[in-house]
């Protein structure tokens, strides 16, 4: 008898060819794709773009019926709206800048869809993420994925052993080419042409100010206008409001001081935005807590691994120490942008060791 996987389709290329070669293995599959939006204006309207649109839905559930297995929508936005999007919501008007990502993984593409494949008599769940899955004394952990700019293990370091356990990552030994090859060899010759998004799936445009304004009715009142200030308190200018402004911004800040200037704090305390050098976006050391470790159950105080600020950023060597419930990480050379609010991932070589929230 077959071993039954639920495959989580977005209607893109990757849980595309992952349900491809999961069937060429012998597994017999059961798509299912979420639906997180209350109406059209929230979704990324008529774009193809992720998991989010009433287009990629259907791409999903035709291209399931396409390779002839059964497909279900499972709808998810109560639960979308109530975790990722008022989290989203909330660490903005606390000055913070939250990766939604890093929160639906656990919560909605596992914690509801491992639910899901209990309901439905499947073992195990496959996605189509850039990430491989490795075993440390029974104990589960990830691996970044062979294609290095594709590797999407940052977003994943908040999965628990036991959700990997029941994983399935069928692309993580393979490059974007090598997937785009596959598509077309089994004769999806516009699916491996198909454009891909690493924009915020819910927010239209990529641009979460207008998403804010849409969405908190007080928000001027909330974040209402202050200062510009300079590391020494003094004043620039006026700025319009705090939403507006992330770490390591320089453009669209409304303020010409005739060197490049960047934003170094959001002080939400006084209402100001402090305004510095890029030198002044250096930092030696930070605070991370919500703290999920995988590759081992703890650590010593000075062990050194490298760590990741931002998906893009490559990983600086850095101290661990712990410290007040969460983690103080002390780099070797200081890094630049640190955001509060963002994700720290730590690894050893390829391997994940664990992640926490910039404080």
């Amino acid at each position: 008898m077959k071993e039954r996987v639920l495959m989580a389709m977005s209607g893109g290329i990757d849980s595309g060819v992952s349900a491809m070669l999961l069937q060429e293995e012998g597994y017999e599959l059961v798509g299912v794709t979420f639906r997180t939006f209350d109406s059209i204006s929230e979704s990324c309207i008529a774009r193809e773009k992720g998991c989010c649109s009433i287009d990629s839905i259907m791409e999903a559930k035709h291209l399931a019926e396409k390779l002839g297995f059964e497909h279900h929508i499972l709808d998810a936005r109560d639960t979308f709206r109530q975790t990722v999007i008022q989290n989203f919501i909330d660490e903005y008007l606390q000055c913070r800048t939250p990766n939604p990502c890093v929160l639906c993984n656990p919560v909605i593409k596992w914690g509801l869809l491992l639910q899901m494949a209990d309901e439905l008599g499947c073992n195990k769940l496959a996605t189509g993420h850039y990430a491989r899955i490795a075993q440390r004394d029974g104990h589960f952990f990830l691996q970044k994925g062979k294609d290095q700019q594709k590797d999407q293990t940052y977003f994943l370091w908040r999965l628990t052993s036991e959700q990997l356990q029941r994983t399935l990552f069928p692309l993580g030994g393979l490059s974007k080419a090598e997937v785009r090859d596959i598509a077309a060899q089994h004769g999806f010759v516009k699916l491996s042409q198909k454009k891909e998004s690493e924009e915020i799936c819910f927010v239209p445009d990529n641009n979460y100010r207008n998403f804010l304004e849409k969405n908190v009715p007080q928000l001027h009142e909330l974040h209402p206008q202050g200062n510009f200030v300079d590391t020494t308190g003094k004043i620039l200018g006026r700025h319009q409001g705090l939403f507006n402004y992330t770490i390591g911004q320089r453009r669209g800040l409304g303020i010409a001081l005739g060197e490049p200037a960047y934003v170094v704090h959001l002080d939400g305390e006084h209402n100001n935005v402090v305004i510095g050098a890029k030198e002044d976006l250096l930092l030696a050391e930070l605070q991370v807590n919500d703290i999920n470790l995988l590759k081992y159950n703890d650590f010593t105080d000075g062990d050194c691994f490298d760590c990741r600020i931002r998906y893009r950023s490559k990983g600086a060597p850095a101290k661990l120490f712990h410290q007040d419930n969460g983690i103080r990480i002390v780099f070797d050379e200081p890094v630049e942008s640190v955001t509060p609010g963002q994700s720290v991932v730590f690894y050893e070589g390829d391997d994940l060791v664990g992640g926490g929230i910039i404080q």
